[in-house]
């Protein structure tokens, strides 16, 4: 007995036997994958606005602020208000022209201190790492027992040799934080050194100026730049400290560890004066942590 299919049966076996076609789907620009993948991440988006703004402050301070010494007795410990965002000081000083000046100071000395650990460091782990054993020995116990000491306390005796102002704490905080730049040159100099092409170096008669300069520095410096970056925020709170200290600018240079000092007498009638340059120093420390971190990332290839 045939069996007669029905019209609704034969139409769904037939709807059924179609390929089923898929939608074109427009490729996303690539602009706005790199706006979400930018919106996920607010801290790295803050960190970088206010890095920016560091950067206007340090080349351009007048562009985000007035006259930083000019004084309003009048006008003293002015709360904030329009007409001055930040406050006054106990001179009538408008506090935010003092922050923004004193960007150039802090981090002045900051980055003037970074860039003397580099080239120490750089300089002593290579020297160490390609240096024979007892040589090696010589110098890795001699940044042990730098790294011992506290790296403010180690700082303050570099001061008491050479003196007070911004130069003697670009020194004293770059030669401080050098121990921790020339272990990590050390540890990658050990590396490349056992590498195959260092080898093939050293068989052709490469010496060790031409071997160091050549093939060893250019591929050890991977590290630094992350080291450099985060670095940077630790450098702007010892030179803050030491400021505070009254060891760095001097009055009435704006700068905002001495910002803090001259502030600190007025915490309870004017709690702006203090807590606004201590903001500075806080959002600068977590930027450059937050900007490091996300670097290292980079160079380990990772993207979240």
């Amino acid at each position: 007995m045939t069996s007669i299919a029905s019209p609704q049966s034969t139409q769904a076996q037939a709807a059924q036997a179609q390929p089923v076609q898929a939608e074109p789907v427009a490729d996303r620009p690539q602009a706005t994958r790199a706006g979400r993948r930018w919106a996920a991440r607010p801290g790295l988006v803050l960190a970088s606005l206010y890095v920016g703004a560091l950067v206007v402050a340090v080349v351009a301070p007048g562009l985000l602020a007035g006259d930083p010494l000019r004084a309003d007795p009048l006008n003293a410990l002015a709360a904030p208000s329009g007409a001055h965002w930040f406050g006054t000081d106990y001179l009538g000083r408008d506090v935010l022209d003092r922050v923004v000046f004193g960007a150039r100071q802090s981090l002045g000395i900051a980055v003037g201190a970074t860039l003397v650990a580099v080239v120490f460091g750089v300089l002593l782990g290579v020297t160490a790492g390609l240096a024979h054993r007892y040589a090696d020995e010589a110098l890795s116990r001699g940044l042990d027992a730098v790294s011992a000491f506290p790296l403010m306390l180690l700082a303050l005796l570099i001061i008491a040799i050479a003196g007070t102002g911004p130069g003697s704490l670009v020194v004293a905080i770059g030669i401080a934080m050098t121990p921790h730049y020339a272990r990590v040159v050390r540890a990658q100099t050990f590396v490349v050194r056992r590498a195959a092409y260092v080898t093939h170096a050293v068989a052709f008669g490469a010496g060790r100026g031409r071997l160091a300069l050549r093939h060893v520095v250019p591929n050890v410096l991977g590290p630094v730049p992350v080291l450099a970056v985060i670095g940077l925020g630790e450098a702007v709170l010892i030179a803050a400290g030491l400021s505070f200290l009254g060891l760095g600018a001097q009055p009435p240079a704006p700068e905002w560890g001495a910002m803090l000092a001259d502030g600190r007498a007025y915490l309870h009638a004017a709690w702006w004066a203090p807590v606004f340059p201590g903001l500075a120093v806080t959002a600068t420390i977590l930027s450059a942590t937050v900007l490091g971190r996300r670097l290292q990332r980079f160079f380990e290839g990772r993207r979240a």
